[in-house]
């Protein structure tokens, strides 16, 4: 490996971390984007970055105390992007999954900054995974919710 300056070799070590939970996160944003939700290919990856460059900010290792402020505020301001994403149709509400993952990415980028890699991808495999795996069971239920209140409303 070339030897870099000390200065570049953290500007080496924070990209890779933000490039890390970019990838992990716009992978998750795809499968969104692909349902045509409102969060997707872009917020995802904006997100999961962010997340990681503000815990980057501290240093690493960091001072416990720092962090735990930074990531109750993560948490409070990711749920509330994330809260956008969330739709009120009739009865129906709708975004709660994107929502989710939205949430979810955060806690990718912050994973990854605090060299979590693990807890990183397993976050993001496990998102995919239930986001996929699920969806036919979703649109199971949804259907089956469609044609009650059909009944419901002819008998009306």
């Amino acid at each position: 490996m070339i030897q870099l300056p000390a200065i570049w070799q953290d500007v080496w070590r924070n990209f890779e971390h933000v490039a890390v939970a970019y990838l992990l996160t716009a992978s998750v944003g795809w499968e969104r984007e692909r349902e045509a939700h409102s969060a997707g290919v872009r917020t995802f990856p904006i997100v999961g970055m962010a997340s990681c460059g503000y815990l980057l900010l501290l240093g690493h290792p960091g001072d416990s105390t720092a962090q735990s402020r930074l990531l109750q505020g993560l948490i409070t301001g990711i749920g509330f992007i994330g809260g956008g994403a969330i739709l009120k149709e009739g009865t129906q509400v709708k975004g709660t999954a994107t929502a989710a993952s939205v949430w979810n990415a955060g806690v990718i980028g912050a994973a990854v900054a605090m060299d979590h890699y693990g807890i990183a991808v397993t976050l993001a495999l496990l998102n995919l995974f239930t986001l996929r795996a699920f969806l036919p069971l979703k649109r199971w239920i949804d259907r089956k919710d469609d044609t009650d209140s059909q009944l419901i409303q002819k008998a009306e």
